[in-house]
């Protein structure tokens, strides 16, 4: 798995929830180009909305909890500050 240098939180996208779910929110989990399954971790909170759009839902998360994550949403690689092509981001 490939890991940047990851800060102490990180801000994570996620499917739709409600203010009470947070955290149940599944994690949006990403395919690259090559194929691999990747989570896309963000540095801070206008760098998630510059990289993936104002709509999109997120949670923070420790760094310390992601091997948490990855059991129960296995992923191959984590990309951080990755931008996601504007026909891919969640709508208004």
């Amino acid at each position: 798995m490939t890991n940047p240098q990851l800060p102490p939180v990180v801000y994570l996208p996620t499917g739709p929830h409600d203010g009470e779910a947070t955290q149940q929110a599944d994690i949006e989990l990403r395919r690259t180009p090559d194929g691999r399954l990747a989570l896309l971790a963000y540095s801070a909170v206008d760098r998630l909305v510059e990289c993936c759009g104002p709509h999109q839902p997120w949670i923070l998360a420790q760094t310390s909890d992601l091997p948490k994550l990855h059991e129960r949403q296995p992923y191959e690689m984590i990309l951080l500050d990755a931008e996601i092509p504007e026909e891919l981001r969640h709508p208004a």
